[in-house]
This record gives structure tokens, sequence and C-alpha cells, in this order.
């Protein structure tokens, strides 16, 4: 919670949000990206920042929200015409918003409505890239940067690209409040995720089964390419010690991550950052993990988690968790992995983003690479 002497300490900002347009604000189940804006939407409200969300359907939110599709476009997440369009009105929305003087910042945290940032000159536009950021996304990021204020989930994320014109790294953060702590743990692993072979519920399985325990999978599994990964990976290795418990809402999500043994997170890609990570630690469980990606950056070994090098260490390191403390676990997230925390970050880089809003455009390839501002925060 942010104290109220901060929020009036603060000089206030007119701040725009774009969201994605694939669900509404915040989600009732899977949602990560949308999960991260709604609470940062609420960090930034309660700082006393004039917030104005442009999203799909009708957005539960502290800010004003202005909707651009009548209903979220869940049920095509990753295809190019929602995004177009809800980039469009989004335009539209801000243009007006712009005119009548009433933005100072343009934040997006989408793909295509980054396209927008020279629309609006005077105006800067801060853009989190919440996704990897190689191949023709590193292109991408590139074009992108010379207009908007470019800024990094995690260090791990950055280092894949470091030439970028990156303003800062600000780490996600929940609301530890909202999440149960229970310190009694149960006998099971939990495996949470999108069924693909990045997330690797096929290999959690076969983790757990090596080391008698039983799992639960909770996974998103609506669109084809994840439901013939299902079929082929995953379905033939239920059994009696596999619980598969679906799509699962926010409540039912904390329920699992407060009683199971540990998350179990056999990563097979280098995950920019990792929401559940945090929201298993702050519930009081430990993770079981791969080292990929962010996951040295968010997990301490041997005092929030177990980091394997290889696969096969996994059935013994599900034994070895149980030795880690629960509050250990919960009290790493409240010092380091707020939503407080994480607006203050963004509050810094869109100062920094006005500041710089008088200055010739940057040239195409320079490469620049200021310090982390939100990991420097006291």
């Amino acid at each position: 919670m942010v104290e109220e002497s901060r929020a009036r300490s603060v000089p206030p900002l007119r701040i725009a949000v774009i969201a994605p347009p694939y669900f509404e604000l915040p989600p009732e189940g899977y949602g990560g990206i949308e999960a991260v804006v709604a609470d940062l939407v609420e960090g930034l409200v309660a700082c006393g920042h004039d917030v104005t969300v442009v999203g799909a359907g009708r957005g539960k939110t502290s800010a004003d929200f202005i909707g651009t599709l009548e209903e979220p476009a869940s049920a095509e997440v990753g295809e190019v015409i929602p995004e177009v369009l809800h980039a469009i009105s989004a335009a539209h929305i801000i243009d007006e918003l712009v005119a009548g003087g009433g933005v100072d910042v343009v934040h997006d945290h989408t793909a295509a409505g980054s396209l927008l940032a020279r629309r609006w000159s005077r105006t800067p536009m801060v853009v989190t890239a919440h996704g990897p950021v190689r191949g023709s996304w590193k292109q991408y990021y590139r074009h992108i940067s010379v207009d908007a204020h470019l800024v990094a989930i995690s260090d791990a994320q950055r280092s894949f690209a470091p030439d970028l014109r990156w303003a800062g790294t600000v780490h996600n953060g929940v609301v530890p409040e909202a999440f149960p702590f229970q310190e009694a743990k149960e006998d099971f692993a939990l495996w949470l995720g999108r069924y693909n072979a990045d997330k690797a519920p096929h290999l959690a399985i076969d983790a757990a089964r090596a080391a008698g325990l039983p799992i639960v999978l909770a996974g998103k599994c609506s669109e084809p390419p994840e439901q013939e990964f299902f079929a082929a990976e995953v379905e033939p290795r239920l059994g009696p010690d596999v619980t598969v418990a679906g799509a699962v809402g926010f409540a039912e999500k904390t329920d699992l991550l407060s009683r199971a043994r540990c998350l179990l997170f056999p990563l097979q890609w280098d995950e920019p950052f990792g929401m559940v990570l945090i929201e298993s630690m702050v519930c009081g469980t430990p993770v079981v993990a791969l080292p990929r990606g962010a996951v040295p950056e968010v997990v301490v070994d041997g005092v929030t988690g177990i980091l394997c090098s290889d696969l096969d260490d996994l059935p013994t390191a599900l034994d070895d968790v149980t030795a880690l403390d629960s509050a250990a676990c919960r009290r790493h997230v409240e010092e380091h992995f707020t939503v407080e925390r994480t607006t203050r970050g963004y509050e810094e880089v869109y100062r920094a983003a006005l500041l710089a809003a008088d200055e010739p455009p940057a040239q195409p390839g320079l490469s620049t690479t200021p310090p982390s501002i939100a990991r420097d925060l006291a």
C-alpha cells in the first residue's frame, strides 16, 4: 500500500496507459501482462497521479477507463488484427486527450501501440518490453526506441539486447496483502502456466514422478497450439499422481500456491521475468527451477528456492526444498518485488522522459545503456 504522505509529496502527472486488448483489467483468470498493468495503474492512482487507461472491454479500475474493443479478444491471443484495431482506436482516443492538454506521458504495454510513439511529438511515450528482445523483436524495439523510452522488466531480459537504448529496468511487483501466506505445506508440487514446450509441464510431471511427489497442473489450454501440445506431451503422462486443475482464477490460483510444497518451474526458454515466481514466494512457497532467463534474478538459490543446472537434479531438489523457510520467501518479495517499488520505478522513468522531451531526437543505431532505475531505489 502506498502511504498517503508520499502520495501528497509527489507532484501528480497525467498518464495515459495503453493496456493489451486480450483480457479485461484486472483479468479474472489468465492474463499476465494485464494483471501487471492493473496493479501498476492502482499504484499510480494511489500516488496521486491522474491516470486514464485505454483497454478492451470494461475495466474495473480506480483510473478513468476508455474501452476500444467491446469485448476483449481473448480467443485471438497473439493475432495481429486485434492488436492493430486496438492501436488505431487508442491513437484516436489519446489524440483527443493530448489535444485537450490532458496527457503528460503515454505508457504503452502492447506490441502495435508502440508504433504510435512519433504521433505525439511533445508527449513522451514509455514502452515496456514484456516479452523477448531477440531476433525480429530486437529489431522492432531498436526502431521503437528511437522515439520511445524503452523499459526492461529484468536485467536478464536487457542482457540479450544490451545495445538497445534502454531507459531503465523496472521489475514487476505484486501487492503482498492480496496473497495468502501459509507456512504449513501439503505434499504436492504445483506447475502453473501455459501449455507449451517453453513452460514444460511435461517435464514437470517427469520430475515430480521421479521424486514420488504428486503434482497439480494449473494452466491455460484454450488455443489450438496449447491443445495440441497437451494431447501430444501431457495427456500420455497423466496418471493418479497428476491432477489437472485447468485454467484457474485468482482465488483458486493463490490457494494452490499457498498450499503447495513448491512451485515447479522447469523452464525451457529465457523468460524475461516470470510473475508466477513472485506470486509463489509471496505465498510462502519456494520455487524449484532451472536458472533460465530472469529466474536467478528473482529467486534466491538456497533461500527462496532451489535452482538446478540440469533436469536430472530436479527430483532431488523436490525433496530438499522442504528445508527452506516460508517466511523468508514472503519477506524476499515484500522487500524487492512489490507494486509500490514498481510504481516508484516507473515514476522515475516518466520524469526522465519528460526532462528529455526537449532534447534532439536520437539517431537510429545509437547505443546507450543508462543504469537501471528501479533496482537502485531504496
